[in-house]
Order: structure tokens, then C-alpha cells, then sequence
């Protein structure tokens, strides 16, 4: 007791025990027999993945969502998503907000930490506007789909798929409910042609994976005329992913009759850009994951590793930390000491956080794969591919996921849980650096030789 009475709860900490709380209440409510079709109670270790993958808006999943949980269990597997999509603390504060009660300094730091903001100015003002944000977005995406799904289904079942399906698209879960439709683990696959449900849940994925801050700073660019170096560097690499993705996937794939080489020109076009959109932490696929080259898998993996934008509801190394990897690579091809973006230089602080994520990202992905490959009878890249995606809290398979060891599904839960927090919040949670305890003394300068 008094070695707990002694640990410090930093932000970190706190991030970390409240979504592991979250994960673990919705775990013991998807074990209940009434969360089931049939009545029957799941295993808890699927039912403690499921949940992983839904506060971690990933999307992997052991059982069909649509075909395996009834009504209450897709209930609870929706607010699973909106408190992971929101985070933790953005949900806990918009409660507090509504029963009126003061957002302390306490809370006001926890934010700044969930958000990655500079300063604690404005923070009340911003989870008010992500709470807007959020309502509009999912709202309006949920209003087309309803209308779309009303061609297909009774009112009833248009309206829950339709909302449903919003939600998972803004938060980037990628959890579907077409297994009982179409079958189990179907996914968009009967509407890879449809423009209408493509584009709009494909639009959800994009805005909620940009970042609440970016999108709150575009829709007041008209009256301020002005873009941080943030938002700038999130948009052009967004675009530059989304089209260059686009542009590779349609060249990889238009030969393949198992995915797009049997559809018209326009359907062409549509399933490529969707398949583009997805691997940025969305999940959904419009394509048959199993049927894709090895080539597509490929590029899949380096865009989910990639991943969404800071603040974001998505996982990943981060747009933003690939950006200012990108810019100081040409910066030293260029002979230049400071990485430079948009007319502006980037902090050398930022450049050695950045490599250290994307070291720390690295590391996990590749020893999770290996001790899995030591494990599972499925190729290399199919184990890379799942690892990924549970890093980037993606939910796009190649089809393994239910056929995984429980060992594996251990690891599996564990990456997803580090993809949304992120691995430095991680690290900072295990062990918290002091300030006080921070070298004072800076050594002699010396070089090595590099290349």
C-alpha cells in the first residue's frame, strides 16, 4: 500500500489506467450472455479484444460483429468506439461540462496531454468545439447513409446502419454490421461501386482522422486567413498520401480480377481511392483484403503505419511525424542543418521526437511480428500486415484474425492499446522522466562517422 501511495499519477498515467478502465468495463459487458444472438457468453479474451479494438477504434475483430452481437451488444460496442474516438478524457470532461461542474487545472492538464497542445489556454473552448464537430459530422454522415440504406432495408435497420456506421467512420474504428447481411466479415465489399456510401463514410475517415485542431482551424480559415504549420504540413501530406496511394493501388490492382479489374472505369477509380483512404486508420475495405497482391499489402502496410494526424482519432506514427522525418532527410540531401517546412525551420527537439516514435514504433512492430512468426502458420507478410494494422488502429486483415492463437491475440490487444495512446505516452507512463533528475552537465562535443 505504501509503495502505491507512492507513485506519481502523471497525465500519462492517468491516460493510460483510463482507457485500460474503459476497455476492461466493456469487456465484462460483451462476456454477458445478453450481448449475444444466440445468448451465449464469450469467451473472455475475445470479448477483452473486441473491446481492446473498440476503445482503440481499431476495427480487428475474432467474431462478426453484425452476426455474433445483438442489439445491446453493438450498443455497447458503439460507445465503446465514441469514448475511444473522443478519448478518454475529452468524454469524461464533456460529462462534466453537461452536469456543470468546473474543469479544474488537474483536467486542464490531462487535455493538454490527451491533445498534444503547446499551452492550456483555450482547452475548455476546444473539447466544445470537437463535441460539435463530432455531433454535425456523425450526425450529417448518418443522415446520408439512413437515406442510402433506405433502398436496401426497413427504416429501422437503415436508420441503425446508417448511424452506426457514421460513428465508426468518424472515430476510425471500421467496425460494420453486414455480417448479417451479406455474411461474416464482409465488410463494404457488396458496395465497392456504390459513390454514395463510399464517399461519405470515406469522407468521415478523412476528417476524423486529420485532427480536431486541423479541422476547427479550416473551418475558420475564411475569417482569419490563416494556417498554422501544423495544419499545412497535416493537409499536404494527407493529400500526397491519399493520391499517391490512389495512383499506386489502381496500378497494382487493375489487372486483378479478384479486386478491381471486373468492375467499369469509374469503379476502378472508386475502389482504388477508398482503399487509399482506409489504411489511415479507418478499417473498412471495399476490396477482398484476401485477394489483393502481395504488392498492395505491401504499400497497405507502409501507409497504416503512417497512420492519421495528432489529436486525432486514429493510430500510427502520425502524419505530422512523417512530414518532419521527410523534411529533415532533405534537408541533409541538400546540405542544410535545420529541417525546414513551409518557409519555416523545425525544432531540432521535434525532429529527435519524431525518430524516437517512429524508433520506438519500429522496434514493437518488428518484435511483436517475429515472436508471432515463431507462433502462427500464416506467411510473414500476413503477420506483418495484422501487426501493423493493430499499430496503426487500422482493423484491415488479410483474414487471420480469428484464426490467431490466444498469445498472439495477447499481442495483438497490447499493440493496439500502444497504436492509440501512442508509444511515447506509453513509455512516459512506465517510466516518467524528472526534470530535477536531467543531466546539468552537457559533454565534450564528438563525431562519428555516419553512411
Amino acid at each position: 500500500m505504501k509503495r502505491l501511495a507512492k507513485i506519481k499519477f502523471t497525465p500519462s498515467r492517468i491516460l493510460v489506467l483510463g482507457f485500460a478502465s474503459v476497455i476492461l468495463i466493456g469487456a465484462c459487458l460483451l462476456i454477458m450472455p445478453l450481448a449475444s444472438m444466440e445468448g451465449q457468453s464469450l469467451r473472455f479474451l475475445d470479448a477483452l479484444f473486441t473491446a481492446t479494438s473498440a476503445v482503440c477504434v481499431t476495427g480487428l475483430v475474432v467474431v462478426d460483429t453484425g452476426s455474433y452481437f445483438n442489439t445491446f451488444g453493438q450498443f455497447v460496442i458503439i460507445s465503446l468506439i465514441q469514448i475511444g474516438g473522443l478519448g478518454f478524457m475529452t468524454f469524461s470532461t464533456s460529462i462534466a461540462m453537461v452536469l456543470g461542474k468546473k474543469i479544474g487545472l488537474k483536467e486542464r492538464i490531462l487535455i493538454q496531454e490527451s491533445f498534444n497542445q503547446f499551452s492550456l489556454a483555450g482547452l475548455v473552448r476546444l473539447i466544445r468545439n470537437v463535441l460539435l464537430l463530432t455531433v454535425v459530422f456523425e450526425f450529417l454522415g448518418g443522415a446520408i447513409l439512413s437515406i442510402r440504406f433506405l433502398f436496401d432495408y426497413p427504416i429501422d435497420r437503415a436508420l441503425a446502419f446508417g448511424f452506426f456506421h457514421s460513428v465508426s467512420a468518424f472515430c476510425n474504428a471500421g467496425f460494420d454490421l453486414f455480417g448479417q447481411v451479406f455474411g461474416e466479415f464482409t465488410s463494404l465489399t457488396h458496395y465497392v461501386n456504390d459513390w454514395t456510401i463510399n464517399l461519405t463514410i470515406g469522407g468521415l475517415i478523412i476528417l476524423g482522422g486529420m485532427g480536431f485542431p486541423v479541422i476547427i482551424e479550416l473551418f475558420k480559415y475564411p475569417q482569419t486567413r490563416h494556417l498554422s504549420l501544423h495544419t499545412k504540413l497535416v493537409v499536404k501530406i494527407t493529400a500526397m498520401l491519399l493520391i499517391m496511394g490512389t495512383i499506386i493501388i489502381f496500378l497494382l490492382e487493375m489487372t486483378n480480377l479478384k479486386t478491381i479489374a471486373g468492375l467499369d472505369s469509374s469503379g476502378k477509380i472508386l475502389g482504388a481511392l477508398f482503399q487509399s483512404i482506409t489504411p489511415r486508420t479507418a478499417g473498412y475495405n471495399s476490396l477482398d483484403m484476401t485477394q489483393l497482391r502481395i504488392g498492395t499489402w505491401f504499400i497497405l502496410i507502409i501507409l497504416m503505419f503512417i497512420g492519421a494526424s495528432p489529436s486525432s482519432t486514429g493510430g500510427g506514427i502520425k502524419t505530422t511525424t512523417f512530414g518532419v522525418l521527410l523534411a529533415a532527410v532533405i534537408a541533409t540531401i541538400h546540405g542544410k542543418e535545420d529541417a525546414e517546412v513551409a518557409e519555416r525551420r523545425i525544432a531540432k527537439d521535434l525532429v529527435y521526437k519524431a525518430m524516437t516514435i517512429t524508433m520506438l514504433a519500429l522496434s514493437w512492430v518488428a518484435l511483436v511480428t517475429l515472436v508471432m512468426s515463431l507462433m502462427e502458420p500464416h506467411t510473414f507478410i500476413q503477420l506483418l500486415f495484422e501487426v501493423v494494422s493493430a499499430f496503426g488502429t487500422v482493423g484491415l486483415t488479410t483474414g487471420i484474425t480469428p484464426l490467431l492463437c490466444d498469445i498472439s491475440k495477447i499481442l495483438i490487444m497490447i499493440t493496439m492499446f500502444i497504436g492509440r495512446l501512442g508509444p511515447l505516452t506509453i513509455m512516459l507512463a512506465l517510466a516518467h522522466a524528472n526534470q530535477a533528475n536531467q543531466a546539468v552537465i552537457k559533454y565534450i562535443e564528438d563525431r562519428i562517422i555516419i553512411g
